[in-house]
C-alpha cells in the first residue's frame, strides 16, 4: 500500500467516520480520490491532514472533514441521477469526490487560471462527468439548472438569489455566510416554492467575490 493510499485511508477513518460522516457514498468517494493530486508538491505530504492547504491566488482547498461534512448535508435522494452544482472549483478536489456519485457536476470558478488548472486535473484522472466554467458563481449556472443540489465553496454576506432559483424543488443549497470570522454553513432546502434556512456549524471560508458576494480587494 502507498503511504498516499494508507494516508487517505487513515483519513476516513480517523477524520471522517469518528466525526459522524455515515454515509457510505461519501465514504467511499473521500477514500478513492487522491487529494495530494490537486495540491502543488510541497503541500503533498500534508493533503491528508485535516486541514485547508493554499492553492494560490489567496485561495484554499478546504479541509477533509469539511468537503465530507458539506457533500453529505447535500442529502441527495437519487445520487446516481443528481445533477449537482458547486460554486468555487479551486483545483478540482471537491468536484472530484462530488464526481464519484453523482451523473454530474457542473463548477463554477472565478480565477481563470484555477479553472484552468482544474480542467488539467480533472482530465489527467479520468474524471469525466465535470464541467468546468469560468465566471461569477454568485449567478450560479442557468444554463444547466435546475439541479438537485448546489455546494458553495466561499462564503457570501448573504445567499445569492440566483442560487436559490437554480434549485429543485426539495434540493438543498449548502453554503457559508457571513464575514471572515463569523461565518455559518447553512443548509437551505426549497420546498412549495419557499425557501428554508438550517444553520448547521461554524465554518472559516475565503470569500465569495462578485456581484452578489463580496466586492474584491484593491492592492
Amino acid at each position: 500500500m502507498s503511504n498516499f493510499k494508507k494516508a487517505r485511508r487513515l483519513m476516513v477513518e480517523k477524520q471522517l467516520k469518528r466525526r459522524r460522516i455515515t454515509d457510505p457514498l461519501v465514504l467511499k468517494a473521500m477514500g478513492s480520490v487522491p487529494r495530494h493530486s490537486f495540491v502543488s508538491m510541497e503541500y503533498q505530504q500534508l493533503a491528508y491532514k485535516d486541514s485547508p492547504l493554499p492553492i494560490g491566488y489567496g485561495q484554499t482547498i478546504s479541509q477533509p472533514y469539511i468537503v465530507a461534512f458539506m457533500l453529505q448535508e447535500l442529502r441527495l435522494k437519487t445520487p446516481h441521477k443528481a445533477i449537482v452544482l458547486e460554486i468555487g472549483t479551486g483545483l478540482g478536489y471537491q468536484a472530484a469526490v462530488l464526481s464519484q456519485f453523482v451523473k454530474h457536476v457542473y463548477t463554477v470558478e472565478r480565477i481563470p487560471e484555477l479553472a484552468a488548472q482544474a480542467e488539467q486535473n480533472l482530465l489527467a484522472l479520468n474524471y469525466n462527468n465535470i464541467t468546468v466554467c469560468r465566471g461569477d458563481g454568485g449567478y450560479g449556472w442557468p444554463k444547466y439548472a435546475p439541479y438537485d443540489g448546489i455546494v458553495v465553496a466561499a462564503a457570501a454576506p448573504e445567499i445569492p438569489p440566483p442560487l436559490l432559483s437554480q434549485l429543485k424543488e426539495d434540493a438543498a443549497l449548502i453554503i457559508p455566510v457571513g464575514e471572515a470570522g463569523n461565518q455559518q454553513l447553512l443548509r437551505v432546502t426549497a420546498k412549495n416554492g419557499k425557501f428554508h434556512p438550517q444553520t448547521l456549524t461554524p465554518v472559516a471560508f475565503v470569500p465569495l467575490i462578485g456581484e452578489h458576494g463580496w466586492a474584491e480587494k484593491q492592492g
